[in-house]
């Protein structure tokens, strides 16, 4: 759907609601936008596209926005092919149209497109490019969350075009611009899309947040999500927090359980959790009670609460593989400063316990006691949910 933001800028991106796994790991149950911009002044420039498969409504809505006019500028901010694939179709279209983009991106435009040198404009880091009665200026965002990721910006708006920075899970409604309770709406799948995405990149992003923060800004329009104006200060703070791994009290329960005793274990501890008033998240990572969210809603709640709590049986001498694999997300997101309890069953020789703090440990958690493995069957006597809470 085409949405007029300005008198120069339009939305021309579409919804993908059919989509089940994003980047084919994540969970969609709310689907997700690939945000396209269109700035028309004298020139016309059309600022990423969108994935393969939408091409005939990302024509329509193109069309819409400007009519017959041409496109002589295609910005490439990221080349993740999200927002790339359109490139080679569009360029069929417009063959006068030129690639804007940075020196990193060149190659990758030849790789993936066979786009050659020739057709690109190359920006350097604060460059601009005249649209008329307007200009476009790009600034390098290294590795947020790809190495060539650069973002426009739109001075006489005061918009910025932020690529993936500020994005979101979840389609948009018939007005993309946000509304009072937008970020309200959007909070949980920002964090979620940040810690699955972004998370391991914190130092890059407070680079970038730095940098853009030299710009005057009243509109952010990133490639997923809501175009974010009477909410912008709140998503910039929160990306300001994620990036540098600061957290709420809280206690991210993360388990595994092949039989219903370690489950029984967790939940013995949310309940002794909320009778105390103590907010927590529970994730089951396995089994019929598993959530549609698994690993990605557990790495999203890790980098929300700053107590976390993981269960695992043994396994083959080992953790549970659904929980290995969490723990492994976790240490690639190079999540820092929480503090840790581990808990788990075995049958005749219990390991997971010994091995998630070990984990643990190398992450730099701060351990809060040296975790519960119980033999067998859980009980109340052989698991003291109490007890572990008093930790907290």
């Amino acid at each position: 759907m085409m949405q007029k933001i300005s008198e120069r800028i339009y939305s021309v991106g579409v919804n993908d609601e059919d989509k089940v796994l994003f980047e084919g790991l994540w969970p969609l149950p709310c689907g997700v936008s690939y945000n396209s911009y269109i700035v028309a002044d004298e020139k016309v420039a059309l600022i990423d596209t969108v994935e393969n498969g939408f091409e005939d409504e990302f024509l329509s809505n193109i069309a819409s926005a400007i009519g017959d006019r041409s496109i002589d500028y295609l910005v490439v901010n990221h080349m993740e092919p999200d927002h790339s694939s359109l490139i080679a179709y569009m360029l069929e279209r417009h063959p006068q149209m030129m690639i804007v983009a940075n020196a990193k991106t060149v190659p990758m435009l030849k790789g993936y497109y066979g786009v050659e040198p020739e057709k690109v404009l190359v920006m350097g880091d604060g460059e601009s490019l005249s649209l008329g009665s307007c200009s476009l200026s790009f600034h390098m965002i290294p590795m947020v969350h790809w190495p060539e990721t650069m973002v426009t910006y739109l001075q006489e708006e005061c918009t910025v075009f932020s690529g993936d920075a500020f994005g979101t899970f979840g389609i948009v409604g018939e007005d993309i611009v946000d509304s009072e309770d937008t970020f309200v709406q959007y909070r949980d799948e920002m964090i979620r899309y940040y810690s699955n995405i972004v998370g391991k990149y914190g130092t890059p992003v407070q680079t970038a947040l730095k940098k853009l923060s030299g710009l005057k800004l009243k509109r952010i329009c990133s490639t997923h999500g809501p175009v974010w104006e009477r909410n912008m200060a709140s998503v910039v703070d929160l990306y300001d927090k994620l990036s540098r791994y600061e957290v709420e009290r809280g206690v991210c329960i993360v388990y595994g359980s092949m039989y219903g005793n370690t489950a029984a274990a967790a939940d013995a501890i949310a309940m002794e959790l909320e009778s105390r008033g103590i907010p927590c998240a529970v994730h089951d990572l396995a089994g019929n009670n598993a959530g549609e969210l698994g690993v990605s809603g557990a790495l999203r709640d890790a980098f929300r609460y700053d107590t976390l709590i993981v269960g695992s049986p043994t396994y083959n001498n080992g953790i549970f593989p659904p929980v290995e694999t969490f723990m492994r997300a976790l240490k690639a997101r190079l999540v820092k400063g929480r503090r840790f309890y581990a808990f788990g069953s075995y049958t005749w020789a219990g390991a997971s316990v010994r091995l998630l703090n070990e984990m643990a440990t190398e992450m730099g958690f701060e351990l809060l006691g040296s975790g519960t493995s119980f033999a067998q069957a859980y009980t109340k006597e052989k698991f003291d949910s109490s007890s572990i809470a008093d930790l907290l």
